[in-house]
């Protein structure tokens, strides 16, 4: 006999605002626990020195994930110039210092070559494998690597505040996969100047924002009055640009048996109209309950996911 699973059914995504010094990790660990959920995990790790937005799927939404792994994030970090570190933040061993304070002028200026398609080396402390190892863990060690550039996507880059002449506050939206700890050493080594990453924020993944994310306290209070619920979104809510389709309780039931459906010539052309990029995934509803994740192929709908909602 099967084992029971520890914790109750709960399904949907949490948009946590964490706070500053918490590690991704425990962040799910916590929400995990508020809501007794079986399972848990996050879509895109925010480092403990990061505050902001981390999506926490609960249940059926974990099946979600991975469609978040590509949702495009906007970042507003501080550069604290006049001094490099190791990590490319403030809690790095100091390896420069300068007395160079690049202008806004300079800034704004040297933006541009860092917006659209650029190679990037992601920072020596980094989550990356080098030989089965953490690159982080390696340059703790003192282990000399190297680790490659790799190509990403920055789609718009701005001076958004300027304090004073030590700091200037910037703000990017980015593709999967971009450092901004590399964007800020690069910029500096462009302006010929030392700098660090004082200061970061995550805004935005995909659907979730700041508008619509809750905070520990929050949720903490909503559990204990017994209104957990009140801090789920749905689980479609990863699915924003995915184009939907409305199926029939007897196609519904074959998608969730793992069959695939036979679509009428409309709804083939309805959907390609909606598909962009190559993509293929479509989701299927009945009513307003997800049913499953699917590709469009030859006229029919090959359910890939299937939601148990």
């Amino acid at each position: 006999m099967a084992r029971k699973k520890k914790g109750d059914i709960v399904d949907g995504w949490v948009c946590l605002d964490k706070p500053f010094e918490m590690g991704s990790t425990e962040a799910v660990s916590r929400i995990r626990r508020l809501f007794n959920a079986q399972k848990a995990g996050h879509a895109g790790t925010l480092d403990p020195l990061a505050s902001g937005i981390l999506p926490i799927a609960l249940g059926e939404a974990t099946k979600t994930v991975p469609m978040m792994m590509e949702a495009q994030k906007v970042y507003r970090f501080t550069i604290n110039w006049g001094v490099s570190t190791d990590s490319v933040d403030r809690e790095g061993e100091i390896i420069g210092r300068s007395d160079v304070r690049p202008s806004v002028e300079a800034v704004k200026a040297a933006l541009p070559a860092f917006v659209g398609e650029i190679d990037q080396t992601p920072p020596r402390f980094s989550a990356i494998k080098v030989d089965g190892a953490r690159a982080y863990d390696l340059a703790r060690d003192g282990v000399e690597f190297e680790l490659q550039a790799r190509r990403v996507t920055i789609y718009s880059a701005e001076v958004t505040d300027a304090p004073d002449a030590d700091h200037v506050e910037l703000t990017i939206r980015t593709g999967k996969g971009v450092y901004v700890r590399s964007v800020a050493r690069d910029l500096a080594a462009v302006l010929g100047a030392e700098g660090h990453v004082s200061a970061l924020r995550r805004e935005r993944v995909g659907p979730f924002h700041t508008e619509n994310a809750v905070t520990l306290d929050f949720l903490e209070d909503l559990v204990h009055r017994g209104a957990a619920s009140e801090g789920l979104l749905p689980v479609a809510t990863a699915l924003d640009d995915i184009p939907e389709l409305a199926v029939t309780d007897q196609d519904a039931f074959s998608l969730r048996q793992g069959r695939p459906i036979v679509l009428l010539p409309r709804q083939v052309e309805t959907l390609k109209t909606r598909l962009s990029d190559g993509s293929r995934t479509v989701s299927a509803f009945q009513g307003q309950t997800l049913v499953a994740l699917c590709q469009l192929r030859a006229g029919r709908l090959e359910p890939d996911r299937v939601f148990n909602l």
